[in-house]
């Protein structure tokens, strides 16, 4: 009797485990479609430098964008894989969405024509200096530069104008000075959280590699939910979004704190995870495929 009494309490235990794991098991990651308008390739992605930039910086962030695209128009050599164009190319998949891209205008404003702290409205008034169909207008702030809410809540943002022909926007933010843990992670060691090594930077310039991967992100927002009403979860004003989803991961096997598996330059010892042009490399975050549901790198 005893034997059965211990006999069924451990099958009651083994049953109130397997019904807890099964409460538990994180159901697969959805980006719902809200059947709102896309951005379809080729997109224009045009540029406004707010602040000093240097002439290598620049070039840094030019070459990732010109990466993206899937027709390699520059007379060089093809990067070898994974590349660049292999992540952006995933945007594909979102109804017929975006892949090529072309980038367009670049407008220098190293004087600070309103000044060195921007609020959301001089972010607007920036990006509608360049006005075209089917373009983001992306705007960079340097290092020097304040914006609301940058550290606090977010490192760049997407949006669109609201009234007229409405144009989508982006902006990111140089952190270098301001909070690299936050907005410079993984090449920088994070100030909450889990701490692991920080990575070495691919182009060694750890405010403007860590501009890239918020780039990556806002713009895969851009093109996949431009107005609001195309791919994402939870509220729209708060949504996780293509690349959003997926924060933090960059490679197989990442958890909060570690980045995941990426490949290591012999020479200079910097992660990456993408070869872009003109020799570059880039570590480019996780997007959500709607093919299967799941963060995919391409390491």
């Amino acid at each position: 009797m005893a034997h059965n009494y211990h006999l069924a309490i451990l099958l009651i235990f083994l049953f109130l485990k397997i019904s807890f794991s099964a409460l538990v098991t994180q159901q697969p990651l959805v980006l719902k479609y809200h059947n709102g308008a896309l951005l379809k390739g080729p997109v224009t992605v045009n540029i406004v430098w707010y602040g000093k930039f240097t002439p290598t910086q620049r070039s840094i962030i030019v070459d990732f964008l010109q990466s993206l695209n899937t027709v390699n128009t520059v007379k060089r050599s093809a990067p070898p894989p994974p590349s660049v164009a292999t992540w952006w190319k995933t945007t594909e998949k979102y109804h017929n969405g975006s892949s090529a891209t072309v980038v367009g205008k670049q407008i220098l404003d190293e004087n600070y024509s309103l000044g060195k702290f921007l609020k959301n409205y001089h972010i607007q008034y920036l990006a509608t200096k360049v006005s075209q169909k089917n373009s983001i207008n992306v705007v960079l702030t340097a290092k020097e530069v304040g914006v609301d809410g940058f550290c606090r809540s977010r490192c760049g943002t997407h949006g669109s104008t609201k009234t007229g022909n409405r144009v989508a926007y982006a902006w990111v933010g140089n952190s270098e000075t301001q909070c690299p843990g936050q907005c410079a992670w993984p090449f920088h060691q994070p100030i909450y959280g889990p701490q692991s090594p920080p990575l070495v930077s691919p182009n060694g310039d750890v405010g403007v590699d860590g501009m890239v991967i918020n780039l990556a992100t806002v713009l895969a927002g851009a093109v996949t939910n431009p107005f609001n009403q195309g791919y994402f979860q939870g509220p729209a004003n708060a949504p996780l979004e293509a690349v959003s989803a997926c924060t933090g991961i960059f490679g197989s096997g990442a958890y909060p704190g570690y980045a995941g598996q990426v490949l290591v330059d012999k020479t200079t010892g910097a992660s990456f995870n993408a070869h872009g042009l003109n020799g570059r490399k880039y570590l480019v975050p996780a997007m959500w495929d709607p093919k299967t549901s799941t963060c995919t790198t391409l390491v």
